[in-house]
């Protein structure tokens, strides 16, 4: 069976996992100045499920790429565990994303040439895991593929590639899941299902969920949804 990680402590319980203070980010091009993130500040507790919406080119896919230290902002902070991310530098925090974090986008982002049990145990493989095939083809059953292991992307269908990014995904029981609109290339039923397994997923293994969606069905199913309107949370 999968194995679950150890109960936290109350203090880790009680401490938000997420730190969001007073983030801005502007760019600059030959109009000037524009503001994509204007004083977005709020945080999340461990095992909490939260939903980014807002239109498009609202800065939600932008506020996520700054969760996860993909992007950097102009100003403010970002906490994940007590660690400013910003404070690290980019090789520092690759290292922490691959230790603490997992992730779901709506293309899949799977490797072509590596089978669905080589994708699932390639983080696994660099964080040094020594029955990486083993947890990579229990967590492949749990999403129901133990058939596909074998199996490159090209052979599976669009909610089979997903069901292999999430177990991708989860396998590292990471304390973040960020999700860019996970259900966004696939149809309704599809959607649905990947979503219920993700919820599943993440109630299991204790993980801290923040996904990105202009669904606000799916919105729902989470705990919070953070509303970004013209670069602000409202």
């Amino acid at each position: 069976m999968l194995a679950i990680r150890p109960f936290m402590s109350a203090e880790l319980m009680s401490a938000p996992v997420i730190e969001v203070e007073h983030l801005h980010k502007t760019v600059t091009d030959s109009t000037g100045a524009l503001e994509i993130l204007r004083d977005i500040h709020f945080s999340l507790q461990p095992r909490q499920t939260a939903a980014i919406v807002g239109a498009s080119g609202s800065g939600k896919s932008t506020l996520l790429s700054m969760l996860a230290g993909l992007d950097t902002p102009t100003q403010g902070t970002v906490r994940l565990q007590g660690q400013d991310i910003f404070a690290l530098d980019e090789d520092a925090r690759a290292a922490l994303r691959g230790q603490k974090m997992g992730f779901v986008f709506q293309s899949f982002q799977l490797l072509p040439n590596l089978t669905a049990l080589e994708n699932v145990m390639l983080p696994l493989e660099l964080a040094g895991a020594r029955s990486a095939r083993q947890q990579a083809s229990e967590m492949l059953q749990r999403v129901g593929l133990g058939q596909r292991l074998g199996h490159y992307p090209k052979l599976l269908s669009g909610g089979e590639q997903q069901r292999v990014a999430l177990a991708r995904a989860f396998v590292v029981q990471p304390a973040v899941l960020l999700a860019d609109e996970p259900t966004g290339s696939l149809d309704f039923a599809t959607g649905a299902a990947v979503m219920a397994l993700m919820l599943s997923l993440n109630r299991e293994l204790g993980t801290t969920l923040v996904l990105v969606t202009h669904d606000r069905e799916i919105a729902a199913q989470c705990e919070r949804t953070l509303t970004i309107e013209a670069g602000r949370l409202v």
